[in-house]
């Protein structure tokens, strides 16, 4: 579980009540996409051959630059899901964070779920003495992309859902 209950008006944009600008939107889509896209190789080692993950990138940076509408995003994004369901450690989590990354455009709150997905990715593809070390890594690296616009907003937002998302953001 990565979504609160009740959902934070930050993350909702301002046609459907929300206070999220459309240009803050694109910008949390496009961090996602890049917290996923960091980690992507580990998938790749896994399934070379299957481009749903990346794919669901390209759609989620394809809805942030208005080429494509967020439900073509979030179709991807279940593909990137599905393409994850019989692997497991950072192959898995880096496909989930494409999928998560990709249903921005849908719901914004799914940025924090890329970047914790990201992280977990990071932690599996590590030995086991060196997993916590590289999630804090992963998490710091995370944070440098991080644009001005959105910076407050996504880290506060780490900060309330930390706990959902694994404790992940601890760095």
């Amino acid at each position: 579980m990565i979504l609160p209950r009740i959902r934070d008006p930050r993350f909702i944009t301002v046609r459907r009540g929300g206070t999220l600008q459309d240009d803050d939107h694109r910008l949390l889509a496009t961090w996602a996409a890049d917290c996923a896209e960091h980690v992507l190789h580990h998938f790749e080692a896994a399934r070379p051959k299957d481009d749903r993950p990346g794919r669901a990138l390209d759609l989620g940076r394809a809805w942030a630059r208005g080429e494509v509408t967020w439900a073509e995003a979030r179709t991807a994004a279940g593909h990137a899901n599905a393409a994850a369901r019989d692997l497991t450690g950072a192959a898995r989590h880096a496909a989930y964070a494409a999928g998560q990354a990709a249903a921005v455009g849908h719901v914004a709150a799914h940025e924090l779920g890329a970047a914790a997905y990201a992280i977990r990715a990071a932690r599996a593809a590590a030995p086991e003495d060196e997993c916590e070390a590289a999630g804090r890594l992963e998490c710091q690296w995370q944070r440098a992309q991080l644009p001005n616009e959105i910076r407050e907003l996504v880290l506060d937002d780490q900060r309330l859902r930390n706990a959902l998302c694994w404790f992940a953001f601890d760095c």
